[in-house]
């Protein structure tokens, strides 16, 4: 029903300058600088082996500029949707529909990239509130155009999303939605001691969600928190980063067993970023 996380976007002011500080942090040149004339916005993709990242500005006037001029006044630059991917929107549909959540119409969307003229479309299914869960989420089955894929990533560049962190206080709910509804798979659900806090971890297409509960007595809501990217040599990735002045910790070994993580501090525009080499 849901083959991908397709995409995730972070809303930025200015976005000439969140894509070049963002080529520099992922090593990698954008693959489309466009607009989405309807929507009132404008963007800039970075594809990868498993999904791509949007980078998401005002570009004039429509119900996607009011949104993100409403994030970065309340909330300012940062994570600001994670977006679903299927192959047959008709079945999702159906399915929720079977769920007796009563979605609106899906709607189609059309993009032109600056550059080329190239355009591609898509369609767009909204999800009502008790699904989307305080998260900026929808679903998107792809029609016409694609993306450039990148011919070889270097060792030094990010070349896959490792995984996408959620924070929640409501654990359950967030199973019942993800798991026993759009039907992702729950690969692992533990206490994690060291933290004191609960910690789930769904997979889909090759990517994992990782989900982060912190009770409290609210509402039940989720909010999306940070990106972990992969890379293949860390040290000369933070070589290359250094010399471009971008902030990096050290690197030190991961969590998980076989890994080795580092924290980059600066040009992310707000959005905690971890990079993670599988050795």
């Amino acid at each position: 029903m849901l083959d991908s996380i397709d995409h995730v976007i972070i809303a930025v002011k200015d976005l000439d300058e969140a894509s070049k500080n963002y080529e520099m942090i992922l090593g990698n040149p954008p693959v489309w600088k466009g607009e989405h004339k309807e929507f009132g916005t404008k963007n800039t993709l970075f594809n990868f082996q498993n999904t791509y990242l949007e980078l998401l500005a005002v570009g004039g006037e429509g119900i996607g500029a009011d949104l993100i001029k409403h994030t970065l006044k309340n909330n300012g630059e940062g994570l600001n949707g994670i977006v679903f991917g299927t192959s047959d929107m008709n079945q999702f549909r159906t399915t929720m529909q079977k769920n007796s959540f009563n979605l609106a119409d899906a709607s189609p969307g059309e993009g032109v990239n600056f550059e080329t003229g190239e355009k591609r479309s898509w369609i767009n299914q909204f999800l009502v509130p008790e699904l989307s869960r305080g998260l900026f989420s929808f679903i998107i089955e792809h029609t016409a155009g694609k993306l450039a894929k990148v011919n070889k990533y270097s060792d030094s560049s990010v070349h896959r999303l490792d995984h996408v962190v959620i924070s929640t206080n409501d654990a359950e709910g967030f199973i019942k939605t993800y798991r026993d509804i759009f039907n992702i798979r729950l690969a692992l659900d533990k206490f994690v001691e060291h933290w004191q806090k609960r910690m789930l971890f769904f997979r889909l297409n090759k990517t994992t969600i990782e989900v982060i509960e912190e009770k409290n007595q609210n509402d039940a809501i989720d909010k999306l928190w940070g990106l972990a990217w992969n890379v293949s040599d860390l040290a000369s990735c933070r070589e290359r980063l250094m010399k471009l002045g971008v902030d990096a910790t050290e690197i030190k070994k991961g969590v998980k067993e076989g890994t080795l993580v580092m924290t980059i501090k600066s040009h992310t525009h707000s959005v905690p970023t971890l990079f993670i080499e599988h050795t």
